[in-house]
């Protein structure tokens, strides 16, 4: 169900991490900033939507995690006057719970489901004809005495958002007739209005300085800007006047151990690994994956996109390869074959 709405009382000096996010997330469209393209996109199958008096047609979002599918979500749901009713692909382990999700809708609401690429094979098959037909095809028994009974559904709209488009189902995508939409990595401008927005609403004073140098260091991510913001307030408090000073946002960075390109200690290691151990590539996933101890996901889904972004990596059909920026950037002297390679 779509929260209620209710006044909530920022207090800079008893933060609340769940709280803040929520009051940070923007309630209008002419709040959210960035991704101009999807927002004029939604903002015109909206109005369509509404002058027939129809619900939105099924929407898809992708992209690293942190670009805001969340709140585009929301902001759909606000704009119709919608209830939303919130998931996730893991939540949804066997058929009756998504058939227990789908007979508690009401018409026009909207069905909200993060990670939709982990839904189970069996889950993803019923969900076809609720998209389609908006009926649930239910099988009562087992063997020649089984039968197949046929619920009708309320109009409703999914609304789905994935880090890895790639593992949807090509039945699954197809059925996204509204559209699918990439959120893209933001601007450093972009950043450095939502940290603005956020400051204001958090009742910090940031110099113009300290924003750009959070702004450059946030992975062009808002949820990252946010966060990275947060802490800056933390160490202003502590060991300054309360005021985010570029001295005090650098000081809050370097504890985080956040360098001048936004990179953390953990993409540094993957770098210097792939760099080390393997000579600066090629080299598979599961591999990389293996020799850092980490999950070949978490790889993929946190740390990739934004190495990529920056051009540090490079995804080849032999494995993922280290550029000459990623030498330079770790102050290495690339191999004489890789810098060929490159300056081609």
């Amino acid at each position: 169900m779509y929260p209620k709405k209710h006044k909530m009382s920022i207090d800079p000096k008893k933060p609340d991490d769940i709280s803040l996010d929520s009051a940070l997330r923007p309630n209008r469209w002419d709040e959210y900033i960035g991704q101009r393209s999807i927002k004029e996109n939604l903002q015109i199958l909206i109005e369509a939507a509404r002058q027939r008096k129809e619900p939105i047609e099924h929407l898809l979002f992708y992209g690293p995690a942190g670009l805001g599918k969340t709140t585009l979500a929301h902001l759909v749901a606000k704009e119709l006057g919608a209830q939303m009713k919130i998931t996730s692909g893991p939540a949804i382990e066997r058929v009756g719970d998504l058939a227990s999700i789908l007979t508690n809708l009401s018409d026009g609401d909207i069905l909200f489901i993060d990670e939709v690429h982990r839904l189970n094979k069996l889950v993803e098959e019923i969900l076809y004809p609720a998209m389609e037909a908006r009926s649930l095809d239910i099988i009562i028994g087992k063997g020649p005495a089984a039968r197949t009974i046929q619920l009708d559904l309320p109009a409703f709209t999914l609304v789905a958002a994935t880090t890895r488009v790639a593992m949807l189902s090509s039945p699954l995508r197809s059925r996204f007739s509204g559209g699918t939409f990439r959120l893209e990595f933001y601007s450093e401008t972009n950043i450095k209005e939502i940290l603005r927005r956020s400051a204001k609403l958090l009742g910090i004073e940031v110099q113009e300085e300290a924003l750009t140098e959070i702004a450059k260091r946030s992975r062009f991510t808002p949820r990252i800007a946010n966060h990275l913001l947060k802490r800056c307030r933390d160490v202003a408090t502590v060991r300054g006047d309360g005021v985010i000073s570029l001295a005090i946002a650098k000081t809050a960075l370097e504890l985080l151990d956040i360098d001048d390109a936004g990179l953390e200690s953990e993409d540094r290691r993957i770098l210097k690994i792939l760099i080390e151990k393997f000579s600066g590539g090629p080299v598979g996933l599961g591999t990389l994956a293996a020799a850092a101890s980490e999950e070949a996901s978490t790889i993929e889904e946190i740390h990739e996109p934004y190495l990529l972004r920056l051009g540090f990596i490079e995804r080849t059909p032999r494995g993922r390869i280290a550029t000459t920026r990623a030498y330079e950037h770790l102050d290495l002297t690339p191999p004489a074959e890789n810098k060929n390679l490159f300056e081609q």
